[in-house]
């Protein structure tokens, strides 16, 4: 979604409660993915799921959007998840399964090996892939991974992840 974010939030997550046939003081917690991803989209998200868990009475966690990406993804064995970032460069984060093998990285597309990365997860992931590199294409986290990992994270107020400036930059007086 470009534009809109705002505006279609709130009556979707009515929507989507409505079909699990679900109140929201049956809600224990609130999860969102905190980054890396747009300005915008995670200011967006994360204010929204502040206000949700305030208003629920309940706890919000922040789960990284790579770390979801992983978790999406059943197979086993090394496993890099990557979204492109814009401007030639995609963020990164490599597992071991579900294990984090490092930091969340913004890197370059020519400096990022992704031949050696194991399979990539992702947005992208097969178009991104070497010939015959192992690929698995999401369009973003299954909201059962986030819930999972939601589940066992530690309950602290999410903040964005943010792996450079951003865009938009002050005038000059």
């Amino acid at each position: 979604m470009t534009r809109g974010h705002q505006e279609r939030l709130g009556p979707m997550v009515r929507e989507v409660m409505a079909q699990a046939g679900l109140a929201f003081s049956d809600l224990d917690r609130i999860a969102v993915t905190v980054g890396p991803g747009s300005f915008t989209g995670l200011r967006i998200g994360i204010a929204f799921a502040k206000g949700l868990a305030l208003a629920a009475d309940v706890p919000a966690v922040g789960i990284g959007t790579l770390e979801a990406l992983a978790a999406g993804d059943t197979a086993r064995g090394r496993k890099t998840a990557v979204i492109e970032a814009g401007r030639g460069g995609v963020w990164l984060q490599s597992f071991d399964g579900q294990h984090p093998l490092g930091p969340p990285q913004n890197l370059p597309l020519e400096f990022a090996d992704l031949a050696a990365a194991g399979r990539l997860v992702g947005p992208s992931a097969s178009r991104l892939a070497a010939s015959g590199q192992a690929a698995a294409d999401l369009a973003a986290p299954p909201a059962a991974a986030i819930a999972r990992l939601a589940a066992v994270a530690p309950a602290a107020p999410p903040t964005p992840l943010y792996l450079r400036p951003p865009d938009a930059k002050p005038k000059a007086r």
